[in-house]
């Protein structure tokens, strides 16, 4: 359940526009510590404009972005480094480089944040590749010898380097067949456990959805409904109603403590 007195991340007023289209219109969301939290939302919501912007990499046009307390657009450089090295990113397609073997690509944010011996970073590679539940061979590898879910782990590996207690994932299950999503899902639940991660998770995956979040926000209208899964499926929005009573939600639902 949300703490507001354990906020990590709070969104009020939040606009963004694009040559004269609103994409957001007085957006407001927050997410509490250590909970999974869902984004969702029709295409063309801003989804992932929402996920930049907390980030600090999109300057919204009006409103305000706080994590952990401290306002992203009023940052110093001092203040963003030590905020970038609390949180983790994936991003849809993976985001690897495609020069770089798989542990390299873990690599990378160790060394622009920390002052590690070459055998420090091999072995703090590894253990984040174990950790996202990759074989020890797969360091070795380059990303276009990995396969989609190996590519979403191997992101996940990156993201977990710098062991941050705040992970944003953007579609982790984009792509995977069922099997692989379900795989993932565990995956992200074991590690939300052992390691008291917040999660915030963009995804259109509702078996992900149902399995893994405690609350969830739907983008709509410019605007964010949130709350916890019971809660919103009553909201009686029609994108909410169609998104969130048609077959295929009834079978996540069904399947949610199964």
């Amino acid at each position: 359940m949300f703490d507001a007195a354990e906020t990590v991340i709070r969104v009020r007023g939040l606009v963004n526009r694009f040559a004269g289209q609103v994409v957001h219109d007085g957006l407001e969301m927050e997410v509490g510590a250590r909970e999974i939290f869902g984004i969702v939302g029709g295409s063309g919501t801003g989804k992932s404009v929402l996920l930049r912007t907390i980030l600090g990499l999109h300057p919204p046009t009006a409103g305000r972005v706080e994590l952990y307390g401290r306002e992203v657009g009023a940052m110093s450089r001092a203040e963003r480094s030590d905020v970038v090295q609390r949180f983790g990113v994936t991003f849809q397609n993976g985001a690897l480089i495609g020069s770089l073997t798989v542990a390299e690509n873990v690599q990378l944010p160790l060394r622009e944040y920390r002052r590690l011996a070459r055998a420090a970073l091999d072995e703090q590679s590894r253990l984040c590749l174990a950790m996202a539940g990759l074989p020890p061979d797969a360091a070795g590898k380059y990303p276009s010898q990995l396969s989609g879910g190996m590519t979403k782990r191997a992101a996940l590996a990156r993201a977990l380097a710098l062991e941050p207690e705040l992970l944003f994932l953007d579609e982790p299950t984009a792509g995977l067949d069922p099997i692989s999503a379900a795989a993932f899902d565990e995956l992200l639940l074991y590690l939300h456990s052992q390691l008291d991660l917040t999660v915030v998770m963009i995804t259109h995956d509702l078996d992900t959805l149902f399995r893994t979040c405690g609350r969830v926000g739907v983008i709509l209208d410019g605007k964010m409904a949130s709350g916890t899964l019971d809660r919103i499926v009553e909201n009686p929005h029609p994108w909410i109603q169609a998104y969130f009573h048609g077959p295929r939600a009834r079978a996540s639902r069904g399947g949610r403590n199964g």
